[in-house]
């Protein structure tokens, strides 16, 4: 018999997937948003927002920074698996985190509705949305979308958590 305690069951009710609403915001702002730039924009013509931003309608068939885009297909079901495994874990994670902590709940509920949204659009389309695109003096950032926002949102949440808060919440346990 181990010596360590094992962590205490957290109630659904007392747990972190009480935060689902942010997901399902998430998505339905990315998906909304995504729906009107394929609506409104033409492939590839950028219509400039300001002197660094363009709204720029481009279909990415990779993942973040097009990685693998030019694969041939397959990568679109290993993106898609992937984003189905760590929605899987990010769920359980929500169930066994309280509520209460709210950078954890906020960070896997960004996380996961962005997740979610990119993972509809390579489903659906086979490809991801995108359309905001940053740029200065000739250099463009690669095109993103509202799911790419939460989910990098949610990761600097996360990395902020452990440096930060993480070994206070564990002493006062």
């Amino acid at each position: 018999m181990s010596s360590e305690a094992s962590p205490k069951p957290v109630s659904i009710a007392a747990s972190a997937l009480s935060w689902l609403w942010l997901s399902v915001l998430v998505i339905v702002l990315d998906l909304g948003t995504k729906f009107w730039a394929s609506s409104v924009l033409f492939y590839n013509d950028p219509v400039q927002v300001l002197p660094v931003f363009d709204l720029r309608l481009l279909h990415n068939t990779g993942a973040a920074f097009s990685f693998l885009a030019a694969a041939g297909g397959w990568q679109r079901w290993l993106f898609a698996a992937i984003a189905l495994v760590v929605s899987y874990f990010i769920l359980r994670w929500l169930r066994e985190t309280p509520k209460s902590v709210a950078s954890l709940a906020l960070a896997y509920t960004l996380i996961l509705g962005g997740a979610l949204g990119n993972l509809f659009d390579r489903i659906v389309h086979g490809y991801v949305v995108d359309f905001i695109s940053v740029h200065y003096a000739g250099w463009y950032f690669p095109a993103f979308n509202i799911a790419d926002i939460a989910i990098t949102c949610g990761a600097a949440l996360l990395i902020i958590d452990m440096l930060f808060f993480a070994k206070a919440r564990e002493a006062a346990v």
